[in-house]
């Protein structure tokens, strides 16, 4: 599999640290409230990248953090009376609602920064150590910037390119602009931890740092997360944890790129900051997702309600070609027609694999699921033995499994003796034998299913 590397600028061939594993980093939710329609992108895509590395055999850690102390939470919590704690316990609960309905499988492991002070701690100390940082005399604690000389490698941008736009707050004690905050000293009624430095918190940047070496190691393969991440948060996260280990931090770095809401950049400002929470009173997130999934991840995608719409027709046309599926004439030949399908399924599962492999290109792949639907469709139309049936079935499941899509299908297997008499039931229609025809459909009734006719033949539904 080929994946364009930020930090490198190319594409390369994803070789494993490990042969067989994969340890995956994909930055996290600030819980503070429900996420947003630009949030889902990275939380989709980087889930489908989890879901086709799995299919390809690979061995998956999938950590995906929650930055649960932070200024926002802070203020949220101030703003209610309530406390830290509470507010991001409540939301990482909403979390959960909307990204299961978007599909996105559960990581392997949730860190939460409250849960990883420790080691956070250590972290800062071991830089401050090595001369890599400082304490300031109010509790903050800053990263040199100027002490590690490839800051700026991932973002392409240099130190002198970044002094120009840099500036002090008057309320912070670094020793020069350029520097970032590891570590805040303690405000009134903030939560804080003791440290060798006095009273604080963690700042955000070093939280991924902590916890991602911990779960995964040193150096692991894949950090991801949406563009917007790459300066300064990825370039900051890289800057304190190569200069606290001597080693790479990550060895690929994926990023997604951006959504505009009907062409213009999301913000609160514009009034087109879209909650997914709010998204989904109008529409299925299984079309959401599809539609994240319907452009390369790295290009924009601009979120209109139509091209929600069209990905929500576009999934009602692949349902119903895996309806046909279940509910396909069967036959006891093997002819060559059978034969050539099977091979042209074959076909379709390596053009899909291609595509996926090709950066992880599930605009082109969702393209080639569309002509296997339509080829199924046409196949079905007449009775097939059963293995060139189930081969399409099972690319079928194994393409909308990866894009976690048609989750909502009947799914189960019916009944050899009910598809019979639904074979049966068609053949009896097509020589006018209506009596025979109505008594099958009671008997399938009686069965549990009920006959649905269309334009594109009859299929069972359970009652």
């Amino acid at each position: 599999m080929q994946i364009y590397n930020t930090m490198t600028r190319r594409k390369e061939e994803l070789v494993p640290l490990n042969p067989g594993k994969i340890g995956m980093y994909v930055c996290g939710p600030t819980v503070y409230n429900f996420f947003h329609i630009g949030n889902a992108r990275p939380f989709v895509v980087f889930d489908t990248m989890r879901r086709y590395l799995e299919f390809c055999g690979y061995d998956v850690t999938f950590v995906q953090n929650f930055t649960d102390i932070d200024d926002k939470l802070i203020r949220k919590a101030n703003e209610e009376g309530s406390t830290v704690p509470e507010i991001a316990e409540r939301y990482i609960k909403e979390y959960y609602i909307d990204a299961d309905a978007l599909g996105v499988e559960r990581a392997s492991c949730n860190p939460r920064a409250t849960q990883h002070i420790d080691e956070i701690i250590a972290l800062v100390q071991k830089l401050i150590d090595a001369g890599h940082a400082y304490a300031a005399s109010n509790g903050d604690v800053y990263f040199s910037v100027r002490s590690y000389p490839a800051y700026g490698k991932l973002s392409g941008q240099s130190i002198e390119s970044l002094e120009s736009g840099a500036r002090i707050d008057p309320t912070e004690q670094k020793r020069d602009p350029l520097d970032f905050a590891l570590w805040k000293g303690a405000k009134i009624g903030e939560p804080y931890w003791e440290t060798p430095w006095g009273k604080g918190r963690p700042g955000w940047h070093i939280e991924c740092s902590a916890m991602s070496m911990n779960i995964l190691g040193e150096t692991f393969d894949i950090h991801a997360g949406g563009q917007d991440l790459i300066f300064p948060h990825h370039e900051n996260e890289i800057a304190q944890s190569e200069a606290s280990t001597g080693k790479p931090f990550a060895k690929y770095w994926m990023h997604n790129g951006y959504i505009n809401v009907n062409n213009q950049k999301m913000s609160k400002s514009l009034g087109n900051f879209l909650l997914v929470r709010d998204i989904a009173k109008e529409f299925d997130l299984e079309a959401v997702r599809m539609f994240l999934l319907s452009a390369h991840y790295r290009n924009p995608i601009n979120f209109s309600r139509d091209l929600v719409e069209q990905a929500a027709t576009g999934l009602t046309r692949l349902r119903t070609a895996r309806e046909r599926l279940d509910a396909a004439p069967r036959s006891e030949e093997t002819t060559q027609a059978d034969t050539d399908f099977i091979e042209a399924v074959n076909g379709y599962r390596k053009s899909f694999c291609e595509a996926m492999d090709d950066d992880l290109n599930t605009a082109d792949a969702l393209g080639v699921l569309f002509e296997f639907a339509r080829a199924t469709n046409t196949f079905v139309s007449e009775p097939h033995n059963i293995e060139s049936i189930n081969t399409a079935k099972k690319l079928f499941d194994d393409i909308t499994n990866i894009f976690s899509i048609l989750r909502n299908k009947d799914g189960e297997e019916f009944p050899e003796e009910a598809l019979a008499l639904l074979n049966e039931r068609s053949e009896a229609r097509k020589s006018k034998n209506w009596a025979r025809a109505d008594e099958i459909r009671e008997q399938l009734k009686e069965m549990g299913y009920a006959v649905e006719d269309s334009k594109d033949g009859a299929k069972l539904k359970k009652l």
